[in-house]
């Protein structure tokens, strides 16, 4: 539901899908346009609907009713990219993992860790780098630094907690 929508829209639309829905089964049995009809204000909402109840229909047929816990099975659900299974792994089960998005692959750039484009390959690299039981954590607190202060467009360095160390910050002060 996220994708190209606010958390908040999100947090709106989930208790009543949530509601009518309990479980994999009742999502694997829903009709798109009831789902359609509940989650019309998050955007796309007939290809989210479609892949909500294909993902469960799968879960339900390939997995037990129950969530995967690796990521090659998630990522077979329709879908399910590698963020989110991360986000899944990590929250669900309790992985360590490294969430890569657009927040954390900017401000990874600009504290000069890498200068990385392609998701996976930073996932791997910062894997190497950071401590296995704080890595999901780290990567949640790296969004919401990029959301608050560390922002693709005027960014808010002076505010920032990280300009002694940051290479972004310490270019701009310095020019």
């Amino acid at each position: 539901l996220a994708a190209q929508c606010t958390d908040a829209r999100v947090n709106i639309v989930t208790p009543k899908l949530f509601e009518k829905y309990k479980n994999a089964k009742d999502f694997s049995e829903a009709k798109p346009e009831d789902v359609q009809n509940i989650i019309k204000s998050c955007g796309f909402y007939k290809v989210k609907s479609s892949d909500i109840i294909e993902i469960c229909k799968k879960i339900m047929s390939d997995f037990n009713g129950k969530v995967p816990d690796n990521i090659e099975n998630l990522t077979s659900l329709p879908g399910i990219g590698r963020k989110t299974a991360n986000v899944l792994l990590g929250e669900i089960y309790k992985k360590d993992v490294v969430i890569v998005d657009t927040h954390f692959t900017r401000i990874t750039n600009r504290l000069g860790f890498h200068n990385i484009k392609d998701p996976v390959k930073i996932e791997f690299f910062m894997k190497d780098l950071l401590p296995k039981d704080e890595s999901t954590n780290f990567c949640h607190r790296l969004v919401a630094h990029g959301r608050k202060v560390c922002t693709a467009i005027n960014p808010k360095c002076e505010l920032c907690c990280l300009k002694k160390i940051c290479k972004f910050g310490n270019s701009k002060s310095t020019n």
